[in-house]
């Protein structure tokens, strides 16, 4: 099936995090992929606790023990039945640690499920397939492995968000950049696959729209702040706005070099910043004053039931006063959002082959209507391509006018 939905377009030592149910907990399951028969579920989580990705990444497991505190608070179907015990493996913002992490928490903690919110799992994807097919593995599908892209023949990998589609080209950050009046843009991503990708398609967007590129770096190592020889190659080539597709500690670099040396940008546009960790930096505040963020789900500022729901869990449960998500902070959530969805769905005493094929099978999944449109399991082929934009003034996220959201056509070659 074809849906209309959201995709991001854009991007790293064991903890465990028990929550309590009703049930009992002195029956645990073995991790040989039979039913769960009630009491102690583990489910992994693989994200960066350590390396230059560990900062931007720290909010994921915010986000997943939020959603499962929320779900026994109200008493979800499978609460009265299971303790959900989470552990986490770090990736140590590597691709080889992410391979290591994934086979630690499949191998060895035995976990029921993996909850991938990692920008390298990519490293980790081929093995997750195959050897580790046996295994649920949940993730946002912002790293760029390809695996993401063969979805249904791969049997156990599920998106929380919409699968990037980095091969075809809309019109989305075209249509943004021309609205704000943008005539020369430069483009800073990872050396990443999905960076560089969401990088490549975003500035063949602009030039779709008639705007000049003018200057693209996609080689930039991953959280770096040494953006000297970027900032003055963004000035040597007279760009008037910014493309970026990178984390906002390398994003606020560069703007604080541009400002410092006189250079304002009429338009930045950055994929990630968005959420509670940004407004409790006041350099970072000061710095992304008119910057345009976007985000595939609803802002909370648009004060809508689901966001709402949402917000009030993340001030309960993950002490976020501000109740707005970061990037890693949502992926959590949503993570654990669809891993309920699928147990509930499969049932509460489902072995791992069964929640499987029942989650495949799924067409409904919205996130609790954070989501426009149900995200499908079946397929990775969407109609559009949709960006919530909001820009920051003052200390508040402000949403744009006519484009909250702001939807894409494919462009023809």
């Amino acid at each position: 099936m074809r849906s209309t939905t959201f995709t991001t377009v854009g991007l790293a030592c064991s903890l465990a995090l028990a929550l309590t149910a009703c049930g009992s907990d002195d029956e645990e399951r073995d991790g040989s992929g039979g039913g769960t028969g009630g009491g102690t579920l583990r489910i992994g989580v693989l994200t960066s606790l350590s390396g230059p990705a560990a900062a931007a990444s720290e909010g994921a497991v915010d986000g997943i023990e939020a959603r499962f505190a929320v779900y026994e608070a109200d008493g979800g179907e499978c609460a009265g039945d299971l303790d959900l015990e989470v552990t986490v493996a770090d990736d140590q913002s590597s691709p080889q640690g992410a391979l290591s992490g994934i086979q630690k928490l499949v191998q060895q903690d035995e976990v029921y499920a993996v909850i991938a919110e990692s920008g390298l799992f990519f490293g980790a994807s081929q093995w997750a397939v195959t050897q580790g097919a046996g295994t649920p593995v949940i993730g946002g599908a912002f790293d760029g492995a390809p695996e993401w892209r063969q979805i249904p023949d791969v049997p156990n990998l599920f998106p929380n968000f919409t699968v990037p589609d980095y091969d075809t080209v809309h019109s989305t950050a075209g249509d943004y950049f021309a609205s704000h009046g943008a005539t020369r843009v430069a483009g800073v991503g990872y050396a990443s696959p999905s960076s560089q990708a969401g990088l490549a398609n975003g500035l063949a967007s602009i030039e779709a729209a008639g705007i000049e590129t003018v200057y693209s770096n996609d080689s930039v190592q991953f959280g770096s702040t040494d953006v000297g020889a970027i900032v003055l190659n963004i000035i040597d080539s007279g760009a008037d706005s910014l493309y970026l597709t990178i984390n906002p500690d390398t994003a606020f670099a560069i703007l604080a070099g541009l400002r410092q040396a006189n250079h304002p940008m009429d338009l930045v546009s950055s994929p990630t910043g968005y959420g509670a960790d940004l407004l409790g930096n006041p350099t970072a505040v000061e710095l992304a004053q008119g910057v345009s963020f976007t985000s595939s789900f609803a802002p909370v500022e648009l004060d809508t039931d689901a966001t709402r729901h949402l917000s009030d869990a993340l001030r309960e449960h993950a002490g976020i006063e501000s109740g707005i998500p970061g990037f890693f902070t949502a992926q959590g959530w949503f993570g654990a959002d669809l891993f309920l969805h699928g147990l509930e769905a499969a049932g509460c005493d489902s072995s791992q082959a069964e929640f499987i094929s029942t989650l495949r099978a799924s067409t409904t999944w919205d996130a609790g209507g954070l989501f426009p449109a149900p995200i499908p399991m079946d397929d990775v082929t969407y109609d559009q391509q949709c960006q919530y934009y909001v820009t920051l003034e003052g200390e508040e996220f402000v949403p744009v006018e006519d484009a909250s959201p702001l939807c894409g056509e494919p462009i023809d070659d």
